[in-house]
């Protein structure tokens, strides 16, 4: 899938992910202030941080691998020379591929089951469904693997000489 297409959906999740984390800093400073000063807490505030934190990393994802934010040696890389650098990017995109399609793989049918089932996470104060996080999950590990296969096939031709489309 050409960049043009994929980069307004990353920077889409990209903006939802930065709101997401807004609206987290405004929930824990009630959280905290309710405690501080009224001794009663925001209810649900752990269950919904703890699954936000999942939510948002997923939707930073893509922008992680697209941008050439994701953890890589540039030193040991920029060592190998044009051929090396590509034989480098061919190899860590066709892992990134292999970890978030197992990511995708795993996480389908649990993402659908429970949409089915109506599971929901977090007891007593609130309880959250389950389906939007495991959905996020997926679809975010599933555009990633989208880019590192992008990734992958420019760093294929490139070795084989076919930097053209």
């Amino acid at each position: 899938m050409p960049d043009r297409l994929i980069t307004p959906v990353v920077h889409l999740l990209l903006a939802l992910a930065a709101l997401l984390i807004f609206l987290l800093g405004f929930l824990v400073v009630a959280d905290v202030l309710g405690r501080a000063l009224f001794n009663s807490p925001v209810k649900g505030t752990p269950e919904l941080v703890s699954m936000s934190i999942v939510v948002i990393c997923f939707l930073l994802a893509g922008h992680a691998v697209q941008s050439g934010g994701m953890l890589k040696a540039d030193v040991l890389v920029g060592a190998f020379g044009a051929r090396g650098q590509a034989f480098s990017e061919l190899v860590s995109g066709l892992l990134g591929v292999l970890f978030f399609g197992l990511i995708v793989w795993g996480g389908a049918m649990p993402a659908l089951t429970a949409w089915t089932t109506g599971e929901f996470e977090g007891e007593g104060a609130l309880r959250v469904p389950a389906w939007p996080a495991r959905a996020v999950v997926v679809f975010g590990a599933a555009l990633v693997v989208v880019i590192y296969l992008g990734r992958a096939i420019r760093a294929a031709r490139t070795l084989l000489g076919r930097t053209g489309v």
